[in-house]
């Protein structure tokens, strides 16, 4: 029996009231807590967002606002008195641990408040019982009805080292001293082992299989929809409210996560990560060749229904019907291939050859080809996916649980295809952003095909905002100076949004300078390497912990080399080692005074906090433009051009400036932390967007040479 509707909620005096009491409490009793303006802004946005069905507010909060108490102290009430479940959203790993071990707890302490919480993550970092017991047995992958099973034991003979590994996780799963959560491991796990712990979703035969009753994802999957506030991930949130909203989704499956979206309000924190998260989560992919070679092989899975239903016809087909689509299905694959590798040649003197389709239109006799090819293979899918249901159906054996295996892999194969020949099989609706189309080629020359949304504005549209109960979009960088135009055109912000852009709790101008200096080439210059490896030898503090940010991993592995050899032990490359790994070694090497410098890439300009001595100098290498060849950016800004835009200004500067903002960022994290920012880019001061650049970037005090 479903529910009754819940009732609209507004912002009345009751959930005013215990907002306020939710900080009073706060406030008194939370040890170290600093009252800041800023926060208090934050909160009082927040509340008219979360505390009223309809609400939606994007509030952008630096470094120290306390933005995660803020929401919390806003959201938690709201959503209780209102009888909603809170989703809290990340884009990293490192803030959902924040959430669930310091943020959500000291809240709920220090309020008294009592809520159930759970963690949402994908299931790849769960802990696959079944594959885990025929790892540790030494089990390599044999053939399941002739389809290969990549998770199903080892794809190669173990070492010892490895099987002791596996062995030991699962002791520590059987003794109950680890719940099966691969990122709370009781040991290290081999990167080599990792991927084959866990299974995707249509390997897992769910509550067929003989571990179900133990099994981490599906007791994860119970919590986060039994839970009062969930932490989960944007990619996860898009996904579960695509499977959700499918009319066939069942309450009781392990895909249900969160529920109806009315009956919950949603804070997207690191917001400025959901638009290409949404984007990522539209796209597709396919290597032609070997879907073709995988169709080969499906047949047996195919026959295994018949057999285990012990039927002559399932639905609308019999095993000489299945037989034949499939084989034709095949034959037109391999036919479509044949036909895409004579119209592309690709050219292997390139680093990475690619053809890409203007404005995403590919040729008509390609676009009638992929659309019927989406067509049957939508049609053999569903009848793989009912016949599927109905085994599963049906009380079996051991060997039942197996044949599900095989058949939610090819369901799973099938679906990807399916996307793929759709997106190019489809029109793209006059007026709207078009799919980015194009081919690359795959490790053995083989071509893959992809497609991809250009634009994630009306994915989330139709998806989050159109349904959600209330939203709260907040991050430290989501606007261009104050300016959300951009911002709200590639999330599709609704008219109705409300948009604040709050001040900083740090005196900037005092703590900080911004640094240009008369730096001797531009970044497209092939002397650009050596250049900034002679800057950084005679420029940086080299007793001093400094962070150095690249916009490519090749540039920045060639700055490394032409480094003196006298400095290269204070280098530390990302990529050379794990990154926490390197964080400690840089954070070691400043506390013996030694001094450290960090070479980094976007993952360390964002998801990086380092205070005080630890990082003094941050240095940019150059402006972090998106790359314009890259397909998706490519068909959009041939599209804005379409229309009379200047994609440039448009896409290109504010996205750029949100990134430098992030990476000036990493220099000032407390009250107490002072040093300069220095960018080696000349672009901003002889370019004429330079300017706009400039002064779209934080309040540092300013030392520009023109």
């Amino acid at each position: 029996m479903s529910s009754p509707p819940l009732k609209p909620r507004v912002l009345d005096e009751e959930a005013k009231t215990a907002v306020r009491q939710a900080y009073e409490q706060v406030t008194s009793r939370l040890p170290g807590f600093k009252a800041r303006r800023s926060q208090r802004n934050l909160i009082a946005t927040s509340s008219r967002a979360l505390g009223a069905s309809g609400g939606f507010a994007v509030a952008e909060a630096p470094t120290g606002t306390g933005k995660s108490l803020g929401y919390l102290i806003a959201g938690i009430p709201t959503a209780q008195i209102g009888k909603r479940k809170l989703v809290l959203s990340t884009a990293t790993v490192a803030l959902q641990s924040q959430l669930m071990s310091k943020d959500l707890p000291a809240f709920l302490a220090a309020t008294g408040s009592e809520a159930k919480v759970a963690l949402a993550k994908g299931r790849g970092r769960y802990l696959c019982v079944r594959d885990a017991m025929e790892l540790a047995g030494g089990q390599t992958v044999q053939a399941d009805l002739g389809l290969e099973l990549p998770s199903a034991g080892w794809p190669r003979p173990p070492q010892l080292d490895e099987i002791r590994a596996v062995e030991a996780l699962v002791s520590a799963f059987d003794r109950g001293s680890w719940n099966g959560d691969l990122d709370e491991a009781p040991r290290a796990i081999p990167d080599s082992v990792r991927p084959l712990l866990s299974t995707t979703s249509g390997a897992c035969a769910n509550s067929r299989c003989a571990h179900a009753q133990r099994c981490p994802v599906l007791n994860a999957r119970r919590s986060v929809r039994d839970a009062d506030i969930v932490v989960a991930n944007h990619a996860m949130v898009i996904a579960a409210l695509e499977l959700d909203g499918n009319a066939d989704a069942d309450a009781s499956s392990e895909n249900f996560l969160i529920g109806d979206p009315s009956a919950c309000t949603f804070v997207f924190d690191e917001g400025h990560h959901l638009a290409s998260v949404a984007i990522e989560s539209g796209a597709s992919q396919l290597h032609m060749g070997a879907f073709a070679r995988r169709l080969a092989k499906m047949g047996p899975v195919f026959a295994a229904p018949f057999r285990l239903l012990d039927k002559t016809r399932i639905g609308n087909r019999e095993l000489a019907d299945a037989h034949a689509d499939l084989k034709r299905l095949t034959d037109a694959v391999k036919a479509f291939d044949i036909q895409l590798q004579s119209q592309w040649t690709p050219d292997f003197n390139e680093r990475d050859p690619m053809w890409r389709a203007p404005l995403g239109r590919i040729p008509d006799d390609w676009r009638i080809q992929a659309q019927a090819l989406g067509v049957d293979t939508r049609s053999l899918r569903d009848w793989l996916e009912a016949a599927r249901r109905r085994v599963m159906q049906k009380e079996g054996s051991k060997s039942d649980e197996r044949a599900i295996r095989a058949m939610g892999t090819a369901l799973e194969q099938l679906g990807e295809a399916a996307d793929l020949f759709t997106a190019w099989g489809q029109v793209d609706p006059d007026g709207e952003p078009p799919h980015a189309r194009w081919m690359t080629v795959g490790l053995d020359k083989g071509l893959v095909c992809h497609a991809s949304p250009v634009s994630a504005a009306k994915l989330l549209r139709q998806r989050l905002w159109s349904q959600a109960d209330s939203v709260l979009l907040t991050s430290a960088t989501l606007s261009a100076g104050g300016n959300f135009r951009a911002f709200a055109a590639s999330v599709g912000l609704p008219a109705e949004a409300e948009c604040v852009s709050l001040p900083s709790p740090f005196d900037l101008q005092t703590q900080a300078v911004l640094q240009v200096p008369a730096f001797p080439v531009l970044p497209d210059h092939a002397d650009h390497p050596k250049a900034i490896a002679e800057w950084l030898a005679t420029g940086l503090d080299w007793s001093a912990g400094s962070l150095v940010l690249f916009t490519s991993r090749r540039k920045m592995e060639a700055v490394a080399a032409l480094m003196p050899a006298s400095r290269q032990s204070q280098i530390r490359v990302q990529g050379s080692m794990g990154k926490q790994a390197l964080v400690d070694a840089h954070c070691a090497a400043v506390d013996a005074g030694q001094g450290s410098v960090l070479f980094g890439l976007a993952s360390l300009g964002e998801g990086l906090d380092l205070a005080r001595d630890y990082c003094s100098t941050v240095v940019i290498t150059q402006l972090p433009f998106a790359v314009p060849t890259e397909p998706v950016l490519a068909t959009k800004s041939e599209w804005l051009e379409s229309r009379g835009h200047n994609p440039f200004m448009l896409v290109t500067v504010p996205d750029a400036i949100r990134v430098l903002t992030q990476y000036a960022g990493r220099l000032i994290r407390t009250s107490e932390d002072t040093g300069r920012i220095v960018l080696l880019d000349r672009r901003v001061v002889q370019k004429r967007y330079g300017r706009d650049i400039l002064d779209a970037l934080p309040p540092f005090r300013r030392e520009i040479t023109y």
